[in-house]
């Protein structure tokens, strides 16, 4: 059997509504191209196609009818999500600040994220995390750990801190070890350490041998690159399965971020708030789900700023909604107790 005969006739009505643009044209639960409001003659091209008007009437087949998942995309809604980040408190009275690390390759575009949070609350666009562009060695070598400051005159801290630090490698041999990674989020390390590929967090130098509430984090991100998720070698998927088994242990939640979509979506790229009908995207957010172990339901995809000067409503709600789904899975730590976990020095 021909595996286009079931598209036959919508093929037929396509080349239909390219010859009579003032018709219907649908494809049922993908898209529909509908006639023009008015009836009134258009003038035509000596191709016969009207004057004015795109000649194309294919559809962009990338986007889907209906948004996979639901944002409201105001400036009203940006604001209570900004206010929502400005009032946060962790859901316990033993710290005054919730510390999220983020983890991901090099590149992936932890630093930008960070960047990117701080500009929304600013009013401007942003570079005050260290970020690098290379893809081979990673910029960030220290762990920083960066409040994200409301917005307004005295730019006072929130209680939300998030935490930078090296890239990730495969295995133990480049980048931030499995040993290196548990130690932060443990709290053994003080901030400012120089991290080394080629030599473990020592506990003679930076080492904190009894780490209290304050000095944990609360909350692991890992963060990903969707223009690079078919690309990534096979051993990062076994470094994210350790790290999360590991991390797990520790009572720490864990969400993700898939970065740079709109390198994968010309729609996205040109508009942040078609991320959800991004058909590219969301099967992108299927792979990553993979790469990491982790349900689609915890990860969130984001656009971070790079070139732009300005910024951008939809991005901003990106971006805040990416914050808001990291402080729901921060405050479950501290509603399960946030116990002091027995560690080994």
């Amino acid at each position: 059997m021909n595996s286009t005969s079931g598209f036959a006739p919508f093929l037929n009505q396509a080349k239909e509504t390219n010859e009579n643009p003032a018709q219907n044209f649908s494809v049922p639960g993908l898209f529909t191209i509908r006639k023009p409001a008015d009836d009134k003659p258009q003038e035509k091209n000596k191709d016969s196609t009207p004057k004015g008007k795109n000649r194309n009437f294919w559809p962009t087949l990338n986007l889907l009818e209906t948004p996979w998942r639901s944002v409201n995309w105001t400036s009203e809604s940006r604001k209570e999500l900004m206010e929502m980040v400005e009032s946060y408190k962790p859901a316990s009275g033993a710290v005054s600040e919730a510390r999220v690390l983020l983890l991901g390759p090099v590149g992936a575009g932890k630093s930008s994220f960070i960047s990117s949070v701080q500009s929304v609350f600013s009013g401007r666009v942003l570079n005050r995390a260290m970020v690098g562009s290379s893809t081979s060695a990673s910029f960030t070598k220290k762990l920083q750990s960066l409040p994200i400051r409301q917005s307004g005159v005295k730019s006072d801290p929130t209680a939300l801190v998030l935490c930078d630090i090296m890239g990730i490698g495969e295995g133990n041999s480049t980048g931030l070890s499995l040993y290196d990674a548990l130690c932060v989020i443990k709290g053994h390390v003080m901030e400012g350490y120089q991290f080394s590929a080629e030599e473990p967090v020592r506990s003679d130098m930076g080492f904190i041998k009894k780490p209290s509430l304050k000095d944990k984090i609360h909350c692991v991100v890992f963060v990903v690159d969707a223009s690079k998720i078919n690309t990534y070698a096979k051993g990062l998927s076994t470094t994210f399965q350790q790290l999360r088994e590991n991390i797990s242990s520790l009572g720490v939640h864990q969400v993700a971020l898939l970065t740079h979509v709109d390198e994968v979506c010309a729609d996205t790229c040109g508009d942040a708030s078609q991320v959800y009908r991004s058909r590219n995207v969301q099967q992108l957010m299927v792979k990553a789900g993979e790469l990491l172990g982790m349900a689609t339901s915890y990860i969130v995809p984001v656009r971070n700023y790079s070139s732009q000067l300005d910024l951008d409503e939809s991005t901003d709600i990106l971006l805040l909604k990416a914050v808001d789904h990291i402080l729901q899975y921060t405050d479950l730590y501290f509603q399960d107790g946030a116990v002091d976990y027995k560690v080994s020095n």
